[in-house]
């Protein structure tokens, strides 16, 4: 191949080698350390494995590495074979590998950008794959990585060099400009020096969703006309901030130094943050304990990071963060209409405040930090009208638990901007709809959004002395009447949401609570990102007055736990006098940041009978301990804490009970 990458015409270098990934794992392991050179000729598509998700081709425990050089050293370790990693440390670096081969799906689950990052440090520059998850797709392009069909792989191995341009005719302008330019830093170079024109988006006056909208007036080549964008145009647009957290500023950092030199600068820092919130709780946690340096290394890049660029500081003061990056966001810089992105695939909490926000890689990030702009993919949209009002013992949460049981089992929110309104809107708080906006990442959509109304505006005029009532209506973004919804427009009547559940597995395995047995509990956990909000522990409360009342406290047996989402939130229920009463009826309270939602600290199960029933957002197995994880809102977990099993919150639940 040319030293220059991606060639015009592509080749295999001939001392360099294909490996195939079969579903005979014996065959890898030959190919790894005996030498075997397979053919695509010799084989079939059903030879080679589907749905190789991030986890197998780099496990949790690999990315507490920033530097990808590290992490290639561990590439697929999460790939096991009898009870043995396949492929050992320095593998696949050691095998002179440049093409890698498998069957569909390539790169499901979670999106962590290190499963690209892995394969294209190892020396791989071509991958090969009948299909690709979205994300993992996306963050090929953005490090400059080929990738192609099992047939094209056939006639490279038989010695034809391929034109550039079959790898890339499949994607829009932008993206192939990213792949032809080797990646989205050197895109971003030749943009700047002037080596790239953009093409100028020239869409006909259409009616718009707020998603379209957002993105439409923040585009880089407007000159100076109302634009106009459409779901699958591709463009690149300004970011109006971001943030990033202890697990990935290092890579941030490091990307920069790397692209940018050891001196760079942010051209805006104050745009941008840094939190301190993901692994305050993994120190103690026994899994976790061979990873303390490489976690206390994490938070030192992080500081260093900060120090170098000016950018806003979160980090934790004596050991206490200022709380969740998602949740303090929203409390102190994301405004009406901003578009934001951040390395967390909650981000989209933001869209409760009108907002346009999602997740990033480590990549895009350090690029739109660096380069002011992102490339965006204006993504579909899907309407959920709400109606009515909820009904005692409900909350939001009620509500994405119906949806991801409703929609999201059928794939009608995937890669779609979900986008919230109506009256039923209206009956729910700021805090409420941020419940529904943070679990849009549940229903694999691109993110949630909120319409405005006077809601908000009074939410804003409490929290920010340097917006006017006038600047916040000023700056809604409301869908125009006769917007197109390739997802269509559904009806939620907020009356007939029932309490529910989500069984262990997935948050998508919906039930109402009023149709299950007996379900006993060992562990009650409230708080996170999705629970741990004002009006959550207004919900908490509301059941412990209650219990006070009937004079009850937790059954021995049974473990409750509740962590704040933010300092705010705690020093408010501080105010209020609920931490007291909290701890009086024997609930145990959790500083703010991350915890049992990513398995680390107090409210984890210990083996695989233990049974808890949780305010978070996730309960894949395994995500909060070995042991059965349902999902639930404030009010169902609190009132399952006093009753020792999986029970919907009324009012006259303790009645009678000494």
């Amino acid at each position: 191949m040319e030293n220059k990458w991606p060639p015009m015409q592509v080749s295999l270098t001939p001392e360099k080698r294909v490996l195939f990934l079969t579903k005979n794992l014996n065959l890898i392991r030959k190919q790894l350390y005996e030498g075997l050179n397979l053919r695509m000729d010799d084989l079939q598509v059903g030879d080679l494995l589907d749905d190789i998700n991030t986890d197998a081709m780099t496990p949790a425990w690999a990315c507490f590495d920033s530097n990808p050089a590290d992490i290639a050293k561990n590439a697929y370790a999460g790939l096991i074979h009898d009870e043995q990693r396949l492929f050992e440390r320095n593998a696949l670096i050691d095998g002179g590998f440049e093409v890698i081969v498998s069957g569909h799906r390539k790169g499901t689950g979670s999106s962590r950008e290190t499963a690209a990052q892995a394969e294209k440090w190892s020396g791989i520059r071509i991958v090969i794959a009948a299909s690709f998850a979205p994300i993992h797709e996306r963050n090929n392009i953005n490090l400059g990585q080929l990738m192609g069909d099992h047939q094209m792989l056939s006639r490279l191995q038989n010695g034809e060099s391929i034109d550039l341009s079959e790898f890339t005719d499949k994607y829009d302008p932008i993206t192939r400009m990213i792949i032809e330019n080797g990646g989205i830093f050197s895109f971003a170079k030749e943009l700047k020096s002037g080596n790239i024109e953009l093409p100028i988006l020239d869409n006909k006056e259409k009616s718009m969703t707020m998603c379209e909208k957002i993105i439409a007036n923040k585009l880089l080549t407007t000159n100076g006309k109302t634009a106009y964008v459409t779901s699958g145009d591709a463009v690149l647009a300004e970011v109006n901030g971001g943030y990033s957290h202890e697990f990935t500023t290092a890579q941030v950092h490091e990307f920069l130094k790397h692209e940018y030199g050891l001196d760079y600068v942010l051209p805006d820092p104050t745009k941008f943050a840094v939190f301190e919130d993901h692994l305050l709780y993994a120190t103690g946690v026994p899994r976790f304990k061979p990873f303390t340096e490489k976690i206390e290394r994490l938070r030192e890049i992080q500081n260093i990071f900060q120090q170098h660029t000016g950018v806003r500081d979160y980090s934790a003061v004596d050991g206490v963060s200022p709380g969740i990056c998602h949740q303090v966001a929203r409390e102190e810089f994301i405004d009406v209409g901003d578009f934001i992105q951040a390395t967390d695939s909650h981000t989209c909490m933001g869209g409760a405040a009108n907002a346009l926000a999602y997740g990033v890689g480590s990549t895009e990030y350090a690029n739109l930090a660096y380069n002011q702009f992102a490339f965006v993919k204006v993504p579909e949209s899907i309407r959920f009208e709400l109606t009515g009002t909820l009904n005692e013992g409900c909350t939001a949460k009620d509500v994405m638990l119906f949806i991801l049981w409703k929609y999201a089992t059928k794939s009608e929110t995937l890669d779609r901007a979900m986008e919230f309104g109506g009256s039923g809107l209206a009956s729910l708080s700021m805090d409420e709809r941020a419940t529904l906006c943070n679990m849009a990442t549940e229903c694999s959509a691109k993110t949630g959004i909120c319409e405005p109304d006077e809601v908000t505006v009074e939410w804003y005029a409490k929290r920010r002395t340097d917006l006017t009532e006038d600047d916040v209506r000023q700056a809604f973004v409301l869908p125009d009447e006769d917007a197109h919804y390739e997802g269509g427009v559904h009806t939620i009547n907020l009356d007939e949401i029932l309490p529910m559940i989500a069984n262990p597995g997935d948050p998508t395995n919906g039930v109402y609570i009023s149709e299950i047995e007996d379900v006993p509990i060992d562990i009650a956990y409230a708080g996170s990102c999705t629970a741990g909000k004002v009006d959550d522990f207004q919900y908490y409360i509301e059941v412990v007055e209650a219990a006070l009342k009937a004079g009850i406290r937790i059954p021995k047996g049974v473990e409750c736990f509740i962590q704040f989402g933010s300092k705010a939130v705690k020093d408010y229920s501080e105010k209020m006098g609920w931490n007291q009463m909290f701890r009086e009826v024997g609930i145990q309270l959790i500083d703010p940041g991350c915890g049992a939602c990513i398995g680390a600290g107090p409210g984890v199960s210990d083996n695989s009978e233990e049974v808890t029933i949780s305010a978070i957002n996730r309960n894949f197995q395994g995500r909060s301990g070995p042991g059965k994880l349902y999902l639930a809102s404030p009010l169902t977990v609190m009132a399952s804490a006093f009753s020792g099993k999986i029970m919907a919150w009324e009012k006259s639940l303790f009645t009678g009970i000494n």
